[in-house]
């Protein structure tokens, strides 16, 4: 079997697999998953067990400056009734931020040479998917419980009957780019290490992986933020009533894609 280096080939999309009642799961996306959540959950009940009243530790302070920027950013798009996406916004960038930065670690058999054990799960497009479709579908949902159904149905004909078309159409590519946005920037990301492994002489390799990750290190939060934001102004234009308030997050959307 050829090296990357030895071949000069750079191959996208392969992945030792494995086979589960006959479904092929990609097993080193499938274990950077895992170690992500575990990482995430780790770090959650270390939190729980060392929460305070009095002087907070430095895990305690990240916690609750991650707590109050969350809350201010659902005050701002939601409202009173934004506190209770709190969570699924801080779940939302610890568990994205924690995958993306998985990449980090050097986990190459033999570096310059062999791939990644334990590439980001965000870099494989099926993570960034499932999370988007599970955002989209619960943001749906809270649709419905504020609007009803009948206000749910009608608003895709604001502000005019005219543009329920392009309304459902905007709907149904939210998943999509919020797919691709992620998967995209992180994949990018493991892609221009393997290019530098690749092309660049084997003694200069890594000296490259050391000017590039630490950029790859902040490219992974602010993706996780992206996401974190989008997924709070979807819930904020979910549930509001006021047509004219729910089309002004998707400038924010815009602004944010730029």
């Amino acid at each position: 079997m050829r090296t990357l280096y030895a071949a000069k080939e750079i191959h996208v999309g392969v992945h030792p697999m494995i086979h589960i009642f006959g479904l092929a799961i990609d097993a080193d996306i499938a274990t950077s998953t895992l170690l992500a959540a575990a990482i995430f959950l780790a770090l959650a009940f270390r939190m729980r067990a060392k929460v305070t009243s009095g002087v907070p530790g430095k895990l305690q302070l990240i916690w609750e400056l991650l707590y109050e920027q969350v809350s201010d950013l659902a005050a701002s798009a939601i409202g009173p009734k934004g506190r209770r996406f709190v969570p699924i916004g801080m779940t939302v960038f610890m568990f994205v931020l924690i995958s993306n930065w998985i990449g980090f670690i050097p986990s190459a058999l033999q570096p310059g040479v062999s791939a990644e054990i334990l590439p980001s799960p965000t870099s494989d497009v099926n993570l960034p998917l499932a999370m988007a479709l599970l955002v989209i579908v619960w943001v749906h949902v809270e649709s419905v419980r504020a609007r009803g159904i009948r206000g749910y149905l009608r608003h895709y004909a604001q502000p005019y009957t005219a543009l329920a078309p392009i309304n459902i159409i905007e709907e149904i590519t939210k998943p999509i780019t919020l797919t691709f946005r992620l998967f995209g920037n992180i994949f990018s990301g493991g892609l221009m290490i393997l290019v530098m492994t690749t092309l660049l002489p084997i003694y200069v390799v890594p000296f490259g992986e050391i000017i590039w990750k630490p950029f790859d290190l902040f490219i992974g939060a602010i993706q996780a933020f992206i996401f974190m934001l989008l997924t709070i102004l979807y819930f904020g234009m979910a549930m509001s009533n006021d047509h004219a308030d729910e089309h002004e997050p998707a400038s924010t959307e815009a602004l944010t894609a730029s």
